[in-house]
């Protein structure tokens, strides 16, 4: 029996059409599938690196009684920590033992897909989206879980698991604070939020310490720099396992690309060699990531190492904005970094003043104003227009396109001449969907042709806050509507999206090769863009 083609063509059925209530609708409720607590046994297991779930406690730490109950009834083993803790560093994961999730107090929400435990930067952008979701108190518990971590764990961490003991993440507690604080519906009185506030500049000053410490100095620049306290490769990858090994053939691939990052080794080194690996690549008989990172007699160096710890710390891993694979993260003074720095310390100097700690105030403003002159000096290129990331090591800018340019512009440390020339560049990295990483495309994924849900909104808060409402508008118009897209094709929201195709198609050559479902940021991000775009047109309306 012959079917006509017509008939076939009327049976296909229609591909879905995007419709921001619906994307609306699945943000509502999809809250509630990204919490976590302590007490759930779906917490503590983590894809990453473990199969069995350990929980660790502070030093000294009594394990509450519904925690006892829950490791009991999810069958979870329970250690502390070897000692307190003060600083990042003083305790090593490869101290711990079995990696582990850290313990925390209250319930948080979690990135979504492999992200299962509480991230640093991650973290802002949701409590963004809580607070705009009418969800103020889960966003102070994830604000007072940071205050457990500075003060238990030494700092803001990366996320709380045992391997993240050697680093924190973009500094954007501040700018938490204050979204906490200043939302009216945080709060049961004015006296119990300024109480809060206290505390809060307290473990804020802490944190600020952190970036600080003289290995966070990105050499005699005033300015700071990425910086991990581990060594090796991370344990993270445990289930990427040809991570390192594809950054191997790609730099075999690429020789004029090897930036001190490859040195000849065997693969079944004798004992003097693994010695000799200890302190020049990594040590293989620690770390089975370590053993497995060979590739036709190759191995990366330590400089890599500690660069690709760096560059996540950074949260952008992995792209070639600091040299192939960023392996060179930590030779850099970011603008990222520095301009999240500025505004941390204007924040700081803020709640000093609510406070009435005129002194603490100005302190405070002096550190802001120390950093936006080095930034003027070292990142301001105006041959290009643009803050750039300065390579202090061999004293030269970096001419790589990056969305880290308009950080400036959402911390409110570019002068108005130089905001207006930063704006200027927004075509290079402009695309349909929004706004791209880079303009180079790498084939990983914090590069073109991809768009992020964070950096698109410090972009578009940036642009808006220095007078760009109509680029904006443009751009958060375009990415909600790519996120409306994937919505209507994937039936989830997703970590990232190719914005050159305004949608979620995404093909990465390495690294996170998957695109995550969720997805904590890109989830806030669009009801804080939606909710941008429903006040224009609501004014607009007005007049």
């Amino acid at each position: 029996m012959l079917v006509s083609s017509n008939l076939l063509q009327s049976q296909v059925a229609p591909a879905p059409q995007p419709d921001s209530a619906a994307t609306l609708a699945y943000i509502h409720h999809t809250w509630d599938t990204l919490t976590r607590s302590m007490t759930d046994c779906h917490s503590l297991v983590d894809s990453k690196v473990t199969t069995h779930p350990v929980l660790y406690l502070p030093a000294d730490f009594t394990p509450p009684a519904d925690i006892l109950q829950a490791a009991e009834r999810c069958g979870v083993t329970i250690h502390h920590l070897p000692r307190k803790i003060k600083k990042l560093g003083d305790v090593m994961p490869e101290e711990i033992g079995e990696n582990g999730l850290l313990y925390l107090p209250h319930p948080y929400i979690v990135p979504g897909g492999r992200f299962n435990e509480m991230y640093g930067w991650d973290s802002y952008f949701i409590i963004l989206g809580l607070i705009a979701d009418h969800r103020a108190s889960m966003a102070r518990n994830m604000v007072e879980n940071f205050f457990f971590e500075i003060e238990y764990y030494g700092a803001t961490l990366n996320a709380n698991r045992t391997y993240y003991l050697t680093r924190s993440q973009a500094p954007f507690l501040s700018s938490m604070i204050r979204a906490v604080y200043e939302d009216p519906t945080s709060f049961a009185s004015k006296s119990e939020a300024d109480a809060w506030l206290a505390h809060a500049y307290a473990m804020a000053e802490k944190d600020h310490s952190t970036w600080m410490r003289p290995e966070h100095r990105a050499g005699n620049t005033g300015l700071a720099r990425y910086y991990d306290y581990g060594s090796g490769p991370v344990p993270e990858m445990a289930d990427d396992s040809t991570y390192y090994p594809d950054v191997i053939r790609w730099l075999l691939a690429h020789p004029d690309q090897n930036h001190g990052f490859l040195q000849k080794s065997v693969v079944h080194p004798d004992a003097a060699e693994i010695e000799r690996l200890r302190q020049t690549s990594c040590d293989i008989t620690h770390s089975a990531v370590c053993a497995n990172a060979v590739v036709d007699g190759y191995r990366l160096t330590r400089d890599f190492y500690e660069g690709d710890r760096a560059m996540r710390e950074s949260g952008f891993d992995p792209s070639f904005r600091f040299e192939a694979f960023s392996g060179a993260t930590h030779h850099y003074a970011p603008v990222c970094l520095n301009s999240l720095l500025f505004r941390y310390e204007m924040d700081l100097a803020h709640f000093a003043h609510l406070l009435g700690r005129p002194q603490d105030a100005h302190l405070w403003t002096e550190r802001a104003n120390r950093r936006r002159v080095d930034m003027n000096r070292f990142l301001w290129r105006a041959d290009q227009g643009v803050f750039a990331d300065y390579d202090f090591i061999h004293q030269r800018s970096s001419r790589y396109a990056y969305i880290s340019w308009f950080y400036p512009l959402w911390a409110e440390v570019a002068t108005r001449s130089q905001a207006a020339s930063i704006v200027q560049h927004l075509p290079a990295i402009e695309r349909p969907g929004g706004l791209s990483m880079s303009d180079t495309n790498t084939g990983l994924q914090w590069d073109e042709p991809f768009g992020w849900a964070p950096t698109n909104w410090v972009a578009v808060a940036g642009l808006d806050a220095s007078g760009y409402r109509a680029d904006a508008l443009r751009i958060a118009r375009n990415f909600t509507t790519t996120i409306d897209r994937g919505y209507a094709h994937d039936g989830t929201i997703l970590e990232k999206y190719n914005v050159a195709a305004g949608d979620s198609t995404v093909h990465v050559l390495t690294g996170y090769k998957a695109n995550q479902i969720g997805f904590g940021w890109s989830n806030a991000v669009y009801l804080k863009m939606t909710e941008m775009l429903q006040a224009h047109a609501n004014k607009s309306t007005a007049e």
